[in-house]
């Protein structure tokens, strides 16, 4: 049997295994020990798990991920992502579609502090979303915002998911970060350009606050500001030292763990339960992360030893004759395609083996490259019929807004975002400028 048909046949079990509902690192996890012992045998076969286990083990970096996942639980948890929206609401108010400004801004800043887009999608459906429309913004227009919003949590550091992508392809994630900020920030600006331009054609989506709710006292104006400026400071407290090379990535997400949590007891919101709940969800993700590395790490030592990447290289540069960027364009797509009953984690496992090395070989940069899989990612959680992030709205959402009212609200903005791929693929300095000049010095 060809190598070429050894891995159709390992991708084809392996779909076939995650439309039947298994979970994602089973399934990947299985198909790869399974396809080892039947090549290699007992003694081959074994040793692909446990080398994999063991690489994983000793990989210094993955501590950054309970560090940053804790951190962002106690924001959440201790309501200050809460202060967050009330900054936003009294200091955007005054403008039309000052509120969904402002929930852009959440989602950014939400971001900084969680590294998920889950998070992102529950605080803003939860805190923003009701005041919106109690407010009488558009319903379609406030949650494609929500949707859109939550979706720069894994492109705005700290990203857990660039964490995965660094693991997978052996990139530095501090590169990958820095790679991540302008991207990230260009397309939240795209997002409020598109709000601004609409509320301003047409004043009845996004109606200014009434007055009453925004004549409030200037020193309650400030303390709001401190109040929803604090986990900027946290943030910075955490990456100016890693900037500069005053600490390490483990180092500097060990700060900002602590600096989440000194500002909940300071705020005197650190209670046994929040403290149980961050803890809790802080292991269920963490171990849910590390058991989908470990089964990458084996499928994707099982390709390195059938040969597959060089095999597909030559069947798409040789045979079909496909330039380099029709090559790359034919990738994001089918990352569109698996997006459709995929999560943003699974995408990268599955597809991680062959594709990243298939990059590297074509001549792509692959810190540029995990930026464009990303926003394609982020694309494909809102894309109809079945994107991620449509269904968790529909879970959230308050019984007005059906079904059809989340698929119509986020078609402008994944064209907005799909306009943000096209200028990260045309210029990718846009991506590549900033860890460029940071680590350049």
């Amino acid at each position: 049997m060809s190598y070429e048909v050894i891995a159709t046949l390992m991708f084809a079990t392996m779909m076939l295994m995650l439309l039947t509902g298994q979970r994602v690192f089973g399934a990947i996890g299985f198909v790869a020990v399974v396809a080892a012992l039947l090549l290699w045998g007992d003694k081959g076969g074994y040793d692909i798990g446990f080398s994999a286990a063991m690489k994983l083990m000793k990989w210094y970096p993955l501590l950054t991920l309970p560090m940053f996942i804790f951190m962002g639980y106690v924001l959440s948890e201790s309501k200050i992502a809460d202060d967050l929206y009330k900054m936003f609401h009294v200091w955007m108010g005054g403008l039309r579609g000052g509120l969904a400004i402002g929930t852009i801004g959440l989602m950014v800043l939400i971001s900084a502090m969680n590294g998920l887009s889950v998070a992102g999608m529950a605080i803003g459906s939860t805190i923003a979303l009701p005041e919106l429309l109690k407010r009488g913004y558009d319903k379609r227009m406030v949650t494609g915002v929500i949707q859109a919003g939550s979706s720069l949590g894994i492109l705005v550091p700290p990203s857990v998911v660039l964490v995965l992508y660094a693991m997978i392809a052996r990139q530095p994630v501090g590169q990958l970060w820095l790679a991540g900020v302008v991207p990230g920030l260009m397309m939240a600006a795209m997002f409020i350009g598109y709000i601004v331009i609409r509320c301003w054609k047409n004043p009845v989506l996004g109606p200014v606050l009434d007055a009453s709710e925004r004549d409030i006292p200037r020193a309650e104006k400030l303390r709001l500001l401190r109040a929803g400026l604090l986990p900027l400071i946290i943030f910075a407290t955490m990456m100016v030292p890693f900037v500069n090379g005053w600490t390490s990535l483990v180092e500097s997400s060990a700060i900002g763990a602590l600096a989440a949590f000194l500002a909940a007891v300071l705020k005197l919101r650190m209670t046994r339960e929040v403290f149980e709940n961050s803890v809790r969800n802080t292991l269920g993700i963490t171990c849910m992360f590390m058991w989908i590395i470990l089964a990458a790490l084996a499928f994707g030592a099982v390709f390195d030893g059938l040969g597959a990447v060089k095999a597909i290289e030559g069947l798409f540069t040789e045979r079909l004759n496909l330039s380099p960027w029709m090559i790359l364009i034919l990738m994001q797509l089918s990352f569109i395609l698996m997006g459709t009953f995929l999560d943003d984690t699974a995408m990268l496992v599955i597809v991680a083996p062959l594709y990243v090395p298939l990059v590297g070989a074509l001549g792509f940069d692959l810190i540029w490259y995990g930026i464009l899989y990303t926003i394609t990612t982020q694309i494909a959680y809102m894309t109809p019929p079945f994107g991620y992030n449509l269904f968790l709205m529909r879970a959230m959402a308050p019984p007005e807004i059906s079904l059809r009212d989340i698929y119509g609200s986020i078609t402008p903005f994944v064209l907005v975002m799909v306009l943000a791929l096209v200028l990260v693929m045309v210029f990718p300095g846009i991506a590549t400028w900033l860890p460029g000049y940071i680590y350049g010095q």
